[in-house]
């Protein structure tokens, strides 16, 4: 790839420091190994190492937009600040082409005695800009921030939320080649964050390179076509954004392991006592129990699911309003998905849920078993629960979701997911298995009969 299409390259970055146990530990270090060399004696060192990035590499091109995603601590910021020049990496190198404009820490490269006007314009002249241009900028930027009077008040008496409004605003009127944003829209309100996020996919439209962290999973999908997974300053997965997001939930679903093992182990130890006296009139099964899924039930992808499987998903269908195997549906039909699951262990306090998206990776909805026993008891019916049901090893059993298919046109991806909850409202959720792609359906619709724009029907009507 020449050096006219790439706007950062990477290569070989890794940043050290250096960990003291005592402020004396570091005036040792800056003393003494000079002198030991002096007497030709063999170095000491008075610290230990912290490795926050370790040999990373990657090319982004321009007009690419690249999400950044990892657990606390695992190098996301050092990697942003190494990238836009505030801190210096121990080896390797970093190339940028373009104005690069950053959000990183709140309230950086503000002068906190300053008013926000003049903190604009010196965030103007930082990235290179005479006064006459931001003097055209201004009424954009002051529009965008949408704080009023406090515009010419010093910007130590902002709240948090001010001062990113004003950063981002600063940042993203100036146009910049790339834009770096880490973190910084989580302190802003639910309204400012949807301005924020359109103005990014505008930026990114027009050609802007953009680098986005977040721990919001759902905007990284959305924003960005390629990602990197940083795990303890290694890189551990780069390529597509869906693939990678799939790695780090995997990732979490691991650590959560070790969390949660003792209550499985506490839920398998339960199955081994002796069952309870039986009753006069034991309950019948119900009647109505979903049937195991059709011999064609596509197979479940390969490599797109996680969890140890203690209880699993084994197949995933959708389903019309007469219950047969239907992958098109129109506005108003019935849509089943139909989730068969196979228990390895003994257990109760299951979850059976799907997930919905469309082919833009944007999630529509997600629902399972435990929204409906929610619901069952803050209604106080003697309505049965799904997570009071309690499943043996070797059995298989099925749950039929259904709804009104009121979705827009689109293609839709069915994740399904079966989840040990230790309390019945979501407080202590276990994904023991997770399946992404687990089924596809399309939505078309018929003009002439019934129309209407989005990705949802909300069915409204007009009165006069």
């Amino acid at each position: 790839m020449s050096s006219e299409q790439l706007a950062v390259r990477v290569e070989g970055l890794s940043k050290r420091y250096e960990l003291y146990n005592t402020p004396r530990d570091r005036l040792k270090q800056f003393v003494l190994p000079p002198l030991r060399r002096t007497l030709r004696a063999r170095p000491v060192k008075y610290f230990r190492e912290f490795w926050a990035l370790r040999d990373i590499s990657f090319d982004i091109r321009r007009g690419e937009s690249i999400g950044i995603i990892g657990r606390n601590g695992s190098g996301k910021s050092t990697l942003l600040q190494v990238i836009t020049g505030t801190l210096a990496p121990t080896s390797g190198t970093v190339t940028t082409n373009g104005r690069i404009a950053a959000l990183l820490e709140l309230g950086s490269g503000f002068n906190p005695e300053f008013s926000g006007r003049e903190n604009v314009y010196l965030n103007g002249a930082l990235l290179g800009f005479r006064r006459d241009e931001m003097d055209a900028r201004f009424d954009a930027i002051a529009a965008f921030a949408d704080i009023g009077d406090y515009l010419d008040q010093p910007v130590k008496t902002y709240s948090s939320g001010m001062l990113v409004r004003l950063a981002f605003a600063v940042q993203v009127q100036v146009e910049p080649d790339i834009l770096i944003v880490d973190e910084a829209l989580a302190v802003g309100d639910a309204l400012f964050q949807k301005r924020c996020l359109q103005r990014i996919a505008e930026l990114v439209a027009r050609g802007t390179t953009l680098l986005f962290v977040s721990h919001d999973q759902e905007n990284v999908r959305t924003l960005t076509s390629r990602c990197l997974l940083l795990d303890h300053g290694d890189a551990a997965a780069w390529g597509p954004t869906p693939e990678v997001l799939l790695e780090y939930r995997r990732r979490l679903n691991e650590e959560e392991e070790a969390y949660f093992a003792a209550a499985v182990r506490d839920v398998t130890a339960r199955a081994k006592e002796p069952p309870p006296p039986a009753v006069a009139n034991p309950s019948p099964p119900p009647p109505d129990a979903p049937p195991l899924p059709s011999p064609d039930a596509p197979p479940l992808p390969a490599g797109r699911s996680f969890g140890n499987q203690s209880v699993e998903v084994i197949a995933v269908e959708t389903l019309d309003g007469q219950g047969k195997p239907c992958a098109v549906f129109f506005p108003g039909d019935t849509l089943v998905v139909r989730v068969t699951c196979r228990a390895n262990i003994e257990t109760d306090k299951l979850n059976v849920a799907v997930r919905i998206r469309n082919k833009e990776g944007v999630k529509i909805y997600s629902w399972g078993t435990l929204n409906q026993d929610i619901s069952v008891a803050a209604s106080g019916s003697p309505a049965p629960r799904f997570w009071t049901r309690r499943v043996h090893a070797g059995d298989t059993f099925g749950v039929l979701l259904q709804c009104a298919c009121n979705l827009g046109v689109n293609l839709y991806e069915v994740q399904a997911a079966v989840s040990i909850e230790e309390t019945p409202d979501y407080m202590s959720q276990h994904i023991v298995h997770w399946v992404d792609e687990a089924a596809f359906f399309q939505v078309l619709m018929k003009k002439q009969e019934h129309f209407f724009g989005g990705v949802v029907d909300l069915r409204m009507k007009a009165i006069w």
